[in-house]
């Protein structure tokens, strides 16, 4: 019986060492520093309006587009149809747009 066991906490002991995982600092390369040119610059308060109702507003009904995706024209026909669609009045469109072209 006392043989069993052991045999028993042997193969127990192996396969939780076989199991384990390696800490990430050692699988994993170092990622580079951030450097300020790539942090994003602090909203203003008009500006964080603009991207509350971005992802609220328009993420209510599909995902939400990297404002960096289309250019500055070609977001004026899709604002546009959106905004009936999302019932924003004119004040909460100018605020997104503002938003949208700051990010561009």
């Amino acid at each position: 019986m006392k043989s069993k066991i052991l045999i028993l906490t042997a193969v127990t002991v192996l396969l939780v060492s076989c199991g384990t995982k390696k800490t990430a600092s050692a699988t994993t390369p170092a990622t580079p520093a951030v450097t300020e040119a790539a942090k994003p610059a602090a909203l203003t308060p008009e500006l964080a309006e603009g991207k509350n109702l971005y992802e609220n507003s328009c993420g209510r009904c599909h995902k939400l587009y990297d404002p960096k995706k289309y250019s500055q024209e070609e977001w004026k026909p899709i604002l546009t149809r959106m905004q009936k669609k999302a019932k924003l009045d004119d004040t909460q469109m100018a605020s997104i747009s503002n938003y949208i072209t700051s990010q561009l």
